[in-house]
């Protein structure tokens, strides 16, 4: 079967492959409005984990949001993002989730970047949070990708108690303040999440409100 983005419209159901609670009910604030249910992991009676063997954050989006699909049968988004920090030659990357080993934790991730960066001058600790997202039709077709961005630098200490991630390390310079110091809407307003969610939710009411197709 060919489907096209106004087919999304009929179903109104989106299905989210992530655990990540802070993730789901993000996007589920957003989409519920616009009359979109989300369904996740716990919803099915089954569940598959996809290797993240892209090399790219997109591509890790996209392959996640095309095997989601093709399992659920549901038109499916794929998340991935990550910090990249100039001085570690963009690392930790699209590793950031598992920086410090598969188990890894947000204090174990952190606490290894703060060891790799212990000589890197205050001058040369900028980075970027990267977030992209792609949608995929049941029969693995992506119908949608976006990239969003977000600079700042990494501290020598964590501050801050919000957030998730490296979020106690990353420093919006004109703020002065980490992402796990600023408020929710805030964070939501500048944060590369939020600037790649508006860009698909844009492409989403796009399809609602000219019946948009590809």
């Amino acid at each position: 079967m060919v489907y096209e983005l106004s087919d999304l419209l009929k179903s109104r159901v989106l299905f989210l492959g992530t655990g990540n609670k802070k993730k789901i009910i993000e996007l589920g604030q957003v989409l519920e409005p616009r009359g979109y249910r989300l369904k996740t992991p716990s919803d099915l009676p089954s569940q598959i984990e996809v290797d993240e063997t892209g090399s790219t954050f997109l591509e890790n989006a996209k392959l996640k949001a095309v095997a989601q699909a093709k399992h659920t049968g549901l038109w499916s988004i794929g998340e991935d993002s990550g910090l990249c920090v100039l001085a570690l030659d963009g690392a930790p990357g699209i590793y950031s989730a598992r920086y410090s080993g598969p188990n890894g934790t947000d204090a174990t991730n952190n606490s290894l970047l703060l060891d790799r960066m212990a000589n890197v001058p205050d001058s040369s600790r900028d980075a970027f949070y990267v977030s992209t997202i792609a949608l995929a039709d049941p029969s693995g077709v992506v119908h949608i990708e976006v990239i969003g961005e977000c600079w700042g630098r990494v501290l020598r200490a964590p501050r801050g108690e919000g957030g998730f991630g490296y979020d106690p390390l990353f420093e919006i310079p004109e703020f002065h303040r980490t992402f796990a110091e600023l408020g929710i809407n805030v964070k939501r307003a500048i944060s590369h999440r939020g600037r790649s969610l508006r860009a698909f939710l844009a492409r989403l009411d796009n399809i609602a409100t000219v019946g948009f197709n590809d």
